[in-house]
């Protein structure tokens, strides 16, 4: 086929007019290029590689401690070492109630006190000492001593035990758990009643008579210490400057 001057421009402007329809058609689907869709849709949410913000950790609520526990009439200091004692035997005790006995007081004090510990109760009862605690029966404990045979009062932790029928009529076994009152068990160093600890023996005489190391309290009282004490619970007993 040959290409004359007149082919070659009739091919040019049939190349033109095509061209010129092509980019009106696309002009017509595209008005504004400047809006026309993108082929990569933008993403939703933060940008790749952003964190969320940290919120800051809610500080701890403290809860506030209940107010300590002080039962009237017993020394602070006689208490703390009640509670140390209970701490330190507190496998072989129960910890609900707790006998504390104040021989730096008077035989004429209540100072036998049943402590209850979870309801917050104290009941203070009169308590004999022993006679070779008190030799001029003075009414003030003098001494302490474990030895056998020598009437006195034993300081430190005793685990109530048992009941039994004796001399004394229904009487409560001590066990001594420190070295202090080891021999408690073996010296029948027991809780039982008497008359010379009745509270009446202190309008006549200033104080109590003297026992040969036992606690012992009123006739008219015993009922009290058992039902508080039960078996298994710890007595304290010390003289604190």
């Amino acid at each position: 086929m040959k290409f004359s001057r007149r082919n070659l421009i009739v091919a040019a402007s049939a190349f033109a007019a095509s061209s010129s329809s092509a980019a009106r058609a696309v002009s017509s689907a595209f008005p504004d290029r400047s809006r026309a869709p993108s082929l990569v849709q933008p993403r939703s949410g933060p940008a790749i590689g952003a964190f969320p913000p940290v919120r800051p950790a809610a500080e701890p609520q403290l809860m506030p401690l209940p107010p300590r526990f002080e039962p009237e009439g017993v020394r602070p200091e006689l208490f703390d070492a009640a509670m140390k004692a209970l701490d330190r035997h507190d496998r072989r005790v129960k910890g609900d109630r707790i006998g504390i006995v104040d021989f730096s007081a008077s035989s004429s004090q209540p100072r036998f006190h049943l402590v209850d510990l979870e309801n917050r109760k104290i009941t203070s009862l009169h308590v004999a000492h022993g006679s070779g605690s008190d030799p001029a029966h003075t009414g003030w404990l003098q001494r302490f001593s474990n030895r056998m045979g020598s009437n006195a009062s034993s300081e430190g932790a005793y685990l109530t035990s048992d009941y039994y029928y004796g001399g004394h009529g229904r009487s409560q076994r001590l066990v001594g758990l420190d070295p202090t009152n080891s021999n408690a068990l073996e010296r029948a160093i027991v809780i039982h009643g008497a008359w010379y600890a009745e509270p009446n023996m202190i309008g006549a005489h200033g104080k109590l008579g003297r026992s040969q190391g036992c606690l012992a309290v009123g006739d008219s009282l015993l009922s009290r210490a058992f039902d508080h004490l039960g078996e298994g619970r710890l007595i304290y007993a010390a003289k604190l400057a």
